[in-house]
């Protein structure tokens, strides 16, 4: 079981008997009244999104699931192409799958997915990934001072917010889960 204020993008969860994707999840306080999840589940078979309310103390159930190495390939239409690595056999996924993961996502990185039933549920990124600066403004002579970050666009096309020094085609480390730089790679 998984409290409510726990669901995030991406998350499988069971939901009046049947298999759901979670493809948003806010907590919503609105002055005295009671908080609340409002949330977007996509069907897992029939593929239609509904919206549910959960109270931020419900319980929701969350199926057993085997989870298992894949190596991300391509994109390829609404897919992604994983090659298992024990027995090499390549699988489609479904984009929503990875949620806002997918900016993060580059050829040959391993991922962990969830099976449930023969079927990918869930994904999950490593914590962090290390990406190519492609775009960000130059260095400012005397802008470290202020200790004030710039954006910078990843090789991937995730736009981070990086420190004055960081210069383009630079190797940085970026944590999968805030979106957040941790450090340049040396």
């Amino acid at each position: 079981m998984l409290s409510a204020i726990d669901l995030r993008a991406g998350k499988t969860i069971i939901y009046e008997g049947e298999l759901f994707i979670v493809h948003e999840a806010h907590r919503v306080s609105k002055g005295n009244w009671r908080s609340y999840v409002q949330s977007k589940l996509k069907n897992f078979k029939t593929g239609n999104i509904i919206d549910a309310r959960f109270g931020v103390d419900d319980k929701v159930e969350v199926p057993f699931v085997e989870t298992k190495q894949y190596e991300y390939l391509y994109p390829e239409g609404e897919n992604l192409v994983l090659m298992d690595l024990e027995t090499f056999d390549q699988i489609p996924l479904d984009k929503v799958l990875v949620g806002d993961g997918l900016k993060f996502l580059k050829p040959n990185e391993k991922i962990t997915c969830q099976i449930y039933q023969d079927k990918v549920v869930g994904v999950e990124l490593p914590n962090a990934v290390e990406l190519k600066v492609m775009d960000t403004p130059p260095v400012v002579k005397g802008s470290t001072a202020t200790n004030q970050n710039k954006d910078a666009v990843m090789e991937t096309g995730a736009r981070v917010k990086v420190p004055p020094f960081v210069e383009i085609g630079e190797l940085i480390r970026v944590d999968t889960r805030t979106g957040e730089y941790i450090e340049r790679v040396r």
